[in-house]
C-alpha cells in the first residue's frame, strides 16, 4: 500500500498550490523532485482511492497566501500581527453600536434595520421571552468575545528604540510600493541588524514582491529572511511564532517539504502546548509520505485532545491507508461531524464513503450525498476531485460522441496485433505485468503493464510491444493525455474490484477487449453493467463510480487507453497539471 499523502486538507497550511504553465521556475522544486522518467510500475487507476500524491486543485501558478487571510492582506493596520505572520488590525476594546450590530446574526440585524426610528413602547415580556432575550444577549456576547484578538507583543525592548519601521510597513499596504518597502527595510536591517521587526518586515516585503513578480527566487529570499528574524536574540514569542509559521508555509509552497517539516518541528518544540501547530506538523509528515510520523503526531494530539476533529479525520485517513477499514470509520465520521476547520475536505468524504461501502454499510451514499451538497463532488456517482467545470458528464460514451472515431477504428482494426504483442510479453516475462497496488481489489489477481503515463512513455515498456506503440504514436489525445495512462490489464478468475472512482473528469477511458471469456466478466459504471467483447472498444468516464467482477474460468486481458475529454481546449490540455 502506498503511503498516504495529503495536499492542503489542513485549514492552516497554504492550500492547494500548483505548477505554472507560464513561469520558468515552477512550484514544487527542491528536495522532493521526482525523476523525469515515469516508472511503468506506478499505477494511478484511482489516485484518490489510494491516497497517493496528487496535483493541486487550483490550476494557477502562484497562490501567495493562506485562503483564510484577507484578499487585501497588505491593507491591514501595521501595529499588530497574528500567528499566521500576516499583519492584522486589532479590534478595539470598546465597540461602537454600529460595529456591535454587525457582529450579530443576520436576523437580528435585519430586524434592527427594519425598526422605525420613533420610540416604541415595549410590551410586557413573559418569562420565556425574557429568557430568550437573555440567551440572545449571551450568544451575542460570545460572538463578540470570539471576534476579539489579543494584541500580540510585536516589539521587544530593542525594537521599541528604532524609528521608521512603521513608516516602512505602511508602504507594504500598497502592492505598487513593495519595491520601495523592500529597499527601506533593507536599509533598516543594515542600520539595525539585530532588529527582529525590521528583519520580519523585510521578509514580508520580499514575500509580497514574490507574489507580484511571480518569482520563486524572491520567495526563497523571504523564507531565509523569516528564519533570520526568528533567530535574533530580542525576538518576542509572537513574532517568533509568526515568522516560523510563515516560513513553513512558504517552504511547503516551493515543495521544500523536509525543510517545512523541520521548521514545524522547531515550532512544536518551542510551543509544545499548541495543538494547532501539532496538527500542522502531522500534515507536514503526510506531505512527505511519512504515515508513521504523522500517526505518532496525531496519537499525541488525541491523547490530550480526544475530541479534536482535525486530528481525528487525519488519523482515520491514515488508518484507511493501512487498510484498517473498520477502525478508520469512527475517526473519519466523528472528524467530519465535528465541523472543525480543515475537516470539510472531499477526500475525507470520499474515504469515509469508501470504507463504509467495503464493510457493506449503505450509509456510504449519505456521506457521498453530503459531500456533493458541500460542493466536493459533481454528484453522488461522480466523485472525482480534480476537475474542470462545465465538461459533459455521462458514464458511458459512444465513439461518435467522443469525436475520436479514428482512434477507435485503429484499435479495433488492429486488435489482434495488439493482443499478440501483449501475450508475447506475458508469455516471455510475466514479471513485466505489475500487480495492482492501489488497494482496489477485494480479492483476486490483477496485473498491469503501462506504456504511457501522464503524457510520457513509461521507461522502456514500448520496446516489448513496438507495433502497439507505433499505432498509438499519432494520437496525441491519448499519448499526450497527462491525466491518464495507456496500459494492458490482465485480470485472473476470482477477482473483484471494489467500487471506486478515478481522480479527474478530464479524461475518458477506452477498453479494448483482447482476451475475453464468454461468461463471467463484467464492469458496472453507475447503475449500468456491461461486458467486454474481443476486438471491440468500450468507452466510459471513470470519474463515475465503477466496479469490476471476474468470475470466468480463465484470465481476461484488455488494453486501456485514456484520452482527453473531448471538450477540453488545446490550451487546457497543454496547461493542466499531470495526474
Amino acid at each position: 500500500m502506498k503511503s498516504l499523502t495529503l495536499h492542503c486538507s489542513s485549514s492552516t497550511c497554504p492550500c492547494c498550490l500548483s505548477v505554472s504553465e507560464s513561469v520558468p521556475s515552477p512550484v514544487h522544486h527542491g528536495d522532493d523532485d521526482d525523476d523525469d522518467e515515469v516508472s511503468r510500475s506506478q499505477d494511478v487507476e484511482s489516485d484518490i482511492q489510494a491516497a497517493v500524491p496528487l496535483p493541486p486543485l487550483v490550476e494557477d501558478d502562484f497562490v501567495p497566501d493562506d485562503p483564510r487571510d484577507s484578499p487585501h492582506q497588505y491593507d491591514d493596520q501595521t501595529e499588530t500581527i497574528d500567528t499566521t505572520g500576516v499583519l492584522v488590525e486589532e479590534r478595539p476594546p470598546e465597540e461602537s453600536g454600529e460595529s456591535r450590530r454587525d457582529l450579530t446574526s443576520s436576523k437580528f440585524t435585519q430586524e434592527a434595520e427594519n425598526q422605525s426610528e420613533a420610540p416604541v413602547e415595549p410590551e410586557p415580556q413573559s418569562g420565556t421571552a425574557r429568557e430568550t432575550e437573555e440567551s440572545e444577549k449571551q450568544a451575542e456576547e460570545k460572538i463578540r468575545e470570539k471576534g476579539r484578538k489579543k494584541k500580540p507583543k510585536v516589539a521587544g525592548k530593542f525594537d521599541k528604540t528604532i524609528k521608521g519601521i512603521d513608516g516602512c510597513r505602511k508602504q507594504i499596504k500598497k502592492k505598487g510600493k513593495l519595491e520601495e518597502a523592500l529597499r527601506a527595510f533593507e536599509a533598516l536591517v543594515q542600520q539595525h541588524p539585530q532588529s527582529p521587526r525590521a528583519r520580519y518586515g523585510k521578509a514580508q516585503a520580499e514575500d509580497g514582491l514574490a507574489e507580484k513578480l511571480r518569482s520563486n527566487d524572491m520567495l526563497q529570499r523571504s523564507i531565509n529572511t523569516y528564519r533570520e528574524a526568528a533567530e535574533l536574540p530580542d525576538v518576542t514569542s509572537d513574532l517568533l511564532r509568526a515568522a516560523l509559521k510563515r516560513r513553513a508555509e512558504r517552504q511547503q509552497f516551493l515543495g521544500r517539504m523536509r525543510g517545512s517539516l523541520a521548521t514545524l518541528e522547531k515550532l512544536v518544540q518551542i510551543f509544545p502546548e499548541d495543538i494547532g501547530l501539532k496538527n500542522e506538523l502531522g500534515v507536514a509528515h503526510l506531505l512527505l509520505g511519512d504515515n508513521k510520523g504523522a500517526k505518532k503526531v496525531y496519537d499525541e494530539v488525541l491523547a490530550v485532545a480526544p475530541s479534536n476533529g482535525f486530528a481525528k479525520v487525519h488519523y482515520g485517513f491514515i488508518l484507511k491507508s493501512e487498510n484498517k477499514i473498520a477502525e478508520s470509520i469512527p475517526y473519519l465520521k466523528e472528524g467530519l461531524e465535528s465541523g472543525e476547520p480543515g475537516t470539510d475536505d472531499g477526500r475525507f468524504y470520499f474515504h469515509l464513503g469508501d470504507a463504509l461501502q467495503r464493510v457493506g454499510d449503505s450509509s456510504a451514499y449519505h456521506w457521498y450525498e453530503l459531500g456533493h451538497k458541500r460542493g466536493h463532488f459533481a454528484s453522488v456517482w461522480q466523485r472525482s476531485l480534480y476537475n474542470v467545470d462545465g465538461l459533459k458528464a455521462q458514464p458511458w460514451w459512444t465513439p461518435k460522441e467522443t469525436g475520436y472515431t479514428d482512434l477507435v477504428k485503429t484499435l479495433e482494426r488492429n486488435w489482434k496485433t495488439i493482443r499478440d504483442e501483449a501475450l508475447a510479453v506475458m508469455d516471455q516475462n510475466t514479471g513485466l505485468f505489475i500487480p495492482e497496488e492501489e488497494n482496489l481489489r477485494e480479492k483476486g489477481e490483477w496485473g498491469q503493464y503501462t506504456l504511457w503515463q501522464q503524457g510520457k512513455k513509461a521507461g522502456t515498456a514500448c520496446q516489448g510491444v513496438p507495433k502497439t506503440c507505433s499505432l498509438l504514436e499519432r494520437y496525441s489525445e491519448a499519448t499526450g493525455c497527462k491525466r491518464g495512462q495507456i496500459k494492458f490489464s490482465v485480470m485472473h478468475p476470482g477477482t473483484h474490484v471494489w467500487p471506486h472512482t478515478g481522480p479527474t473528469n478530464c479524461r475518458l477511458r477506452m477498453h479494448l477487449g483482447l482476451v475475453v471469456p464468454k461468461q463471467g466478466c463484467r464492469i458496472r459504471c453507475t447503475d449500468q453493467t456491461r461486458e467486454w467483447e474481443e476486438g471491440k472498444v468500450l468507452i466510459f468516464d471513470d470519474s463515475f463510480e465503477h466496479e469490476v467482477w471476474q468470475d470466468a474460468d480463465r484470465y481476461r486481458l484488455i488494453f486501456i487507453v485514456d484520452v482527453w475529454h473531448p471538450e477540453l481546449t488545446a490550451y487546457q490540455r497543454q496547461t493542466l497539471s499531470p495526474i
